[in-house]
């Protein structure tokens, strides 16, 4: 039966997503270089009203129509006709199906959007634009099938792996696709370690995502119930502990506290809570979001010196290491006396859940590093992925949009 005050709440929850696009637009315009600001907010926002139609005509049979051996939905041009937005989801009895399919869709919206800030300064927005609609058809519907639709490979029904409201989804399928993309492309010609634009931005933008995340975290209760609150609670307890303790480790290596490392530490900690935040006790929230930040510290360092590779916003560093720290410590800390939908955890001297949530990103890893080379290599078929060095020179917002941010 349809609850209104269910339907209200999964409703707000899918505009506070919406609301992180943007958040995503002004903290990758912050971190790139002022000639990219107009590219990178570009690339950023315009898979809404790309990504918004795929939804609606192929993204949501898909993802959650019935299953096909587990790894993609069957394809029924039906499932948004006959009133069917009206009747009770099979997702949640107590929102319709027009509700689940809104809040499923800002998740289809967003995970795009995360890529760009791998990629800033060298990837031609023809080619993006086309990359992404593929991106979505051979990565994030099939890996969002596996892991939230009914009969998919990682989840409840066959492999056992739980994901609360994206880590695999979302996280580690950009976060991959982010490295593999900075990889294809190597990197930028005038390349700099550190070339923020605008650090005023990166704090908007933060806060947009921070205030965005408590509806897509709590949001994937599909319920205004305990679950709910508790994943609110765990969301704002892990991003404050790994924002403290980022700024600690720059104090360590830069003995001074930067905004921006304050900033950074904050999305870690929320990307690193959101596979668990409505499996895991409160005190281990403050785990979680404490190793993040050290694990992706780390990363940062791995990927920038160590591996050379120019990931300019630290795509994979973040929502990658993130996403796949937060899957595992989902299953040490899991409890069933929390959310029924999971077994004990690791620390509880079970094994099964750990198990199952390493499985399910080891094939999360895997399908989205080989989708996303077919998909490039079907893109560079049709256009060039890389700008031309003179494109790159004068910066992507005159090369690819004849447009600046500043005209004075």
């Amino acid at each position: 039966m349809i609850n209104g005050g269910d339907t209200a709440f999964v409703l707000l929850s899918a505009a506070l997503v919406f609301l992180m696009i943007p958040g995503v637009a002004f903290f990758y315009a912050g971190l790139g270089s002022r000639k990219n600001l107009v590219n990178n907010m570009t690339s950023s926002i315009s898979v809404v009203g790309l990504s918004t139609i795929m939804w609606v005509l192929l993204g949501y049979s898909l993802t959650f129509g019935e299953s096909i051996l587990g790894f993609i939905g069957k394809l029924d041009f039906s499932s948004l006709s006959k009133n069917f937005t009206f009747a009770p989801s099979p997702y949640a009895n107590g929102i319709p199906s027009s509700a689940f399919i809104i809040f499923q869709m800002m998740f289809a919206l967003l995970t795009p959007a995360l890529i760009v800030g791998a990629i800033e300064g060298r990837m031609r927005f023809k080619a993006l634009f086309l990359f992404l609609p593929l991106w979505s058809l051979f990565v994030y519907y099939p890996v969002t099938h596996m892991n939230w639709a009914k009969g998919g490979l990682l989840g409840a029904e066959h492999m056992g792996a739980v994901d609360f409201a994206g880590g695999n989804v979302v996280h580690i399928s950009s976060g991959v696709t982010g490295l593999v993309l900075a990889m294809l492309l190597g990197k930028r010609k005038e390349y700099r370690e550190t070339t923020y634009h605008n650090v005023p931005f990166v704090l908007l933008g933060t806060i947009l995502l921070w205030f965005g995340w408590l509806g897509f975290n709590s949001g994937s209760a599909l319920s205004a119930n305990s679950i709910a609150a508790h994943a609110f609670l765990t969301t704002m307890v892990s991003a404050s502990s790994a924002f403290l303790v980022w700024i600690f480790l720059s104090v360590i290596r830069k003995r001074r506290a930067k905004l921006t490392s304050a900033c950074v530490g904050a999305i870690v900690g929320l990307v690193s809570i959101t596979p668990g935040a409505g499996y895991v006790p409160v005190w281990a929230s403050i785990i979680i979001g404490a190793f993040g930040a050290i694990f992706s510290y780390i990363a940062v360092r791995l990927v920038r010196r160590k591996f050379k590779i120019d990931d300019v916003s630290d795509v994979f560093a973040c929502h990658g290491v993130g996403g796949i720290w937060g899957g595992i410590a989902t299953g040490i800390f899991s409890n069933p006396n929390i959310n029924s939908a999971v077994k004990q955890g690791l620390i509880f001297g079970k094994f099964s859940q750990f198990l199952a949530q390493f499985a399910s990103i080891i094939v999360t890893i895997i399908v989205v590093f080989v989708g996303t080379l077919i998909c490039s290599y079907i893109t560079s078929a049709f256009t060039k992925l890389r700008a031309s060095e003179k494109e790159e020179e004068s910066g992507m917002d005159i090369s690819q949009h004849e447009e600046e941010a500043y005209y004075a």
